[in-house]
């Protein structure tokens, strides 16, 4: 398997166990011109922006580590942008998740990093 099918294949592992924990997924892969989210969801009364890391092993660090300040500001570009096309800006509240998947072990941190952006659009 490649680095993609295998993000592919966990990224949907991941979005399976948040439902089943009561996230409603809204976006799987989303992708537009700033940039990709692995996962946006709901949960309860957030709009939940998630990336999803993946170590085999190890040998580079832990997954969560991989998630840096400028995948962060990456990550809260996107978002911008995603609330803009969707007209969500002022409606509800935000929190940015990381799921990291150590082995065979998913580790949801939520609320793991704050807005790290200016609104741009």
């Amino acid at each position: 398997m490649n680095n993609r099918e295998t993000g592919s294949r966990y990224e949907t592992l991941v979005a399976e166990r948040l439902q089943e924990n009561g996230y409603h997924i809204l976006e799987q892969n989303y992708r537009c011109k700033v940039g990709e989210i692995d996962l946006i969801a709901r949960d309860g009364g957030y709009l939940v922006f998630i990336e999803v890391k993946y170590r085999g092993t190890g040998r580079k660090g832990f997954a969560a580590d991989a998630v840096t300040v400028k995948k962060q500001r990456k990550i809260c570009r996107v978002a911008d942008y995603y609330m803009k096309q969707q007209g969500l800006f002022g409606d509800m509240s935000v929190r940015f998740d990381v799921a990291a998947v150590d082995g065979g072990d998913i580790h949801l941190l939520k609320d793991a990093f704050s807005y790290t952006g200016t609104v741009r659009f």
